[in-house]
């Protein structure tokens, strides 16, 4: 038997993912989405996959080398919508299962995206942006005269003006439009300067389902919307009467009574744990299905490796019943519900599922399933008997040829002795008896949650010879309503006294570590975390802070979310300076002993990259081991979805860091 090697930076480009699995409306095929980096050109590529179950045969049916995403089977199963960057940016494009070339069916100004077929099969509603007076079908004189215009002066008077991974907004919103597909002519449904989201079509074809904020008073200080039955006859609309908050991922019942909608109020803010609703057309009342469950709908698990995951709030059975996930004790599991009362575990254990289907009636459901020891995989699972079968084997050749290391679960007690649980990685090719350095790293969010599943960058620590210990301290999700929330104005507090508890834990626990080699790192939160934790003790011997947060007071007016999100997590504003200060690891720069890299990305919106500078001169000031690292043309995702020869560099900065100092 060949020994395996060690898994590399370089493996990334190895790592394929299987996401966004649809059953054809019989159940005999699936149609889904296959990602991987082209290693010479330094892109991601993807391509529309199928799936036979009768016979198991998975085949390739587009072939470009550009990306596509949102395939989505007409009702009468013979043909496949999908959207499409080959042109240049993304449009709809139309396959037919007979095979031939996929046809582009829509030319949209500024791309279109999220396909909803109509019943009839012969429409198909889709979600485009349109600026402030632009109509659909376009104005082409008005576009002419646009891109005549090179140096074009950007004017907002609103605070939501920019974001992360979007840049500047220029003001542009989002709008529904329907194709026609038998006379290709394109209607544009919504108006106005407002955004509106496009959820689904009712199935007798008379509505659609959408989301939108247009009846706010003050749209800088509105983080709710609101669901809505729109009429395609008569162009009128009815609330859904639901609890003030943010709605997403609204769906018919198969009969068209019933609407299932996921839906967080705002009693905790960003913090609150978001619930699965039903609303009943025909009697107007709304029902909590999650009520009696103490952990949020949704997929909240913190991963390296899925491109192009998509998760639907729920997805109908039957008229009654429904699957729908929950991200709880460090699980992302599949759950059967319904509108009788019934809510159980359908697929419970440790892994991740990560994107699902469900063929109505036949309680078949495919699911996009990744574990701690294998980046993702297609299950079809028969709910009633419990079988469970792996369609897919996208990594067989990475599997087969590298050391994965399984994590170990762990669970110590924190601050105020609350329980937190965790994981620890021994180091690939582990000798008993040896003394290791150990890594911590710490997620960002903070209400997120590490999951059990596959993480790149944990199997490149281990393989170095690091011991790696990640967990989830308060503030994480999947722990409870009272665990997630606790962080919040108390940034630096217990969340540190969890940090510190994990790394008193397992050097108790687990003789092979060296306690005087302990390294530390994380991004986004994780990187003001980081930032605190070197200011507040001298037990690492090195630290790699990430996208971090340094200083909340000009976070405050820099990040594209600041001027909201610092007075939900710190819970002050510019008028009370001093708790903002009293959170900001700047303020603790004196302290700082710990040789510290600070890597960040030069687009970053959501942590700006003067929260990085900020730090670092403060740093080379007082003449303290520091480097910085910054990266251009990358936003806030860059160790997820960024450029990928930046993120393999990104790891080998990390590795290089620790290497010298642990």
């Amino acid at each position: 038997m060949t020994e395996k090697r060690k898994i590399t930076a370089e493996d990334l480009c190895s790592i394929h993912s299987a996401t966004d699995p649809r059953w054809s409306p019989d159940g005999k095929e699936v149609i889904f989405v296959k990602t991987h980096i082209d290693s010479e050109k330094h892109t991601y590529v993807s391509n529309l996959y199928h799936f036979d179950v009768a016979d198991g045969e998975i085949s390739q049916w587009t072939f470009g080398e550009e990306k596509v995403s949102s395939p989505r089977w007409s009702p009468d199963g013979e043909k496949i919508v999908f959207v499409s960057n080959r042109s240049g940016k993304n449009q709809l494009y139309l396959l037919s299962k007979r095979g031939g070339e996929a046809k582009q069916c829509t030319d949209a100004e500024h791309g279109a995206a999220h396909p909803v077929w109509a019943p009839c099969s012969t429409k198909i509603a889709f979600s485009t942006a349109l600026e402030k007076g632009e109509t659909i079908p376009k104005d082409e004189k008005a576009s002419e005269e646009k891109n005549k215009n090179e140096l074009n002066v950007f004017v907002t008077s609103t605070m939501k003006y920019k974001a992360d991974g979007t840049g500047l907004l220029d003001e542009k919103e989002q709008h529904i439009a329907i194709i026609d597909l038998s006379k290709n002519e394109v209607t544009q449904i919504t108006h106005g300067d407002n955004s509106y989201t496009l959820h689904d079509w009712s199935p007798d074809g008379e509505k659609i389902l959408y989301t939108t904020n247009d009846e706010a008073d003050n749209k800088d200080f509105s983080f709710n919307n609101e669901l809505y039955l729109f009429s395609l006859k008569d162009l009128t609309r009815d609330k859904v009467r639901t609890s003030e908050g943010y709605v997403s991922g609204a769906s018919w019942s198969p009969n068209g009574k019933k609407v299932a909608y996921a839906a967080s109020d705002r009693t905790y803010e960003n913090a609150s744990h978001a619930k699965l609703w039903v609303f009943d057309s025909t009697t107007g009342e709304n029902q909590c299905i999650t009520a009696g469950i103490d952990a949020p709908l949704g997929d909240f698990a913190v991963a390296d490796i899925q491109q192009g995951a998509v998760m639907q709030s729920a997805v109908w059975n039957d008229d009654e019943s429904f699957y729908f996930v929950l991200s709880d004790q460090g699980s992302v599991s599949l759950y059967f519900g319904s509108t009788k009362g019934e809510v159980y575990p359908a697929l419970s254990g440790d892994h991740h599922v990560y994107g699902f289907d469900v063929h109505g009636g036949s309680q078949q459901v495919i699911a996009a399933i990744s574990t701690p020891v294998n980046p993702g995989d297609l299950h079809v699972l028969h709910i009633p008997t419990g079988k469970n079968t792996q369609v897919t084997n996208v990594n067989k050749d990475i599997l087969e040829s590298v050391e994965i290391v399984q994590p170990e679960s762990i669970v110590f007690n924190g601050g105020e002795d609350w329980e937190v649980h965790g994981w620890l990685m021994k180091p690939a090719g582990f000798t008993e008896g040896e003394k290791y350095p150990l890594v911590l790293e710490i997620h960002g969010g903070p209400h997120a949650m590490y999951a059990n599943t596959f993480f790149h960058e944990m199997q490149l620590l281990a393989a170095q010879g690091y011991a790696v210990v990640f967990v989830n301290p308060r503030g994480s999700h999947g722990y409870g309503q009272k665990f997630v929330n606790a962080v919040r104005g108390d940034y630096g507090g217990n969340d540190y006294n969890d940090l510190m508890a994990a790394v008193d834990y397992v050097i108790e626990e687990y003789d092979f570590i060296d306690e005087n080699r302990l390294g530390v790192t994380g991004g986004s939160y994780g990187g003001f975390m980081t930032n605190w934790i070197v200011g507040h003790t001298d037990r690492f011997k090195a630290a790699v802070t990430q996208r971090c947060i340094s200083n909340w007071i000009s976070f405050y007016g820099v990040s594209d979310i600041g001027y909201y999100f610092s007075e939900w997590q710190i819970q002050a504003d510019l008028n009370d300076i001093d708790t903002l200060w009293k959170h900001s690891p700047l303020a603790y720069v004196n302290s700082i002993n710990t040789p510290l890299l600070i890597m960040h990305s030069e687009k970053d919106y959501r942590c700006p990259i003067e929260q990085a500078e900020q730090l670092y001169i403060a740093l080379k000031k007082q003449e303290k081991t520091t480097t910085l690292v910054r990266f251009p043309e990358s936003d806030h995702n860059l160790s997820r979805t960024g450029k990928p020869k930046l993120r393999i560099e990104r790891l080998h900065h990390v590795i290089e860091w620790f290497g010298k100092y642990l």
